[in-house]
């Protein structure tokens, strides 16, 4: 079963920048797309960026113009550089796999605060 192994959340002060890494166990059939999605406490869990095999790119517009998505196709992996951190960017971050089947990280905490 594939894992995903995610690192680099912590606590950072707003205005800040942190960089998300996710890696796959092994190589995942049929993958067509990699991402992030967040889920603040009390809330929904959200699309943060996600990346086709193509390069095309989706960002939720809280996020657009302070995060960016990179991939490497050929490890499998996915990182997700945020600059200029909030307070409203607190929340849990899941790595996401899309192939055949969803396929999601154990999460890892980003808290932004003074």
């Amino acid at each position: 079963q594939v894992q995903l192994v995610e690192s680099g959340g912590g606590l950072v002060q707003p205005g800040g920048s942190l960089r998300l890494s996710c890696a796959a166990s092994r190589r995942i059939f049929a993958l067509n797309a990699m991402g992030w999605f967040r889920q603040a406490p009390g809330k929904q869990r959200e699309l943060v960026a996600i990346m086709t095999n193509g390069g095309s790119t989706n960002y939720a517009d809280s996020v657009k113009g302070r995060f960016t998505i990179s991939r490497d196709n050929a490890e499998n992996t996915v990182a997700l550089q945020m600059n200029s951190l909030q307070p409203e960017d607190t929340a849990v971050y899941y790595c996401y796999v899309r192939g055949i089947n969803s396929i999601w990280g154990q999460g890892t905490q980003v808290t932004v605060s003074s």
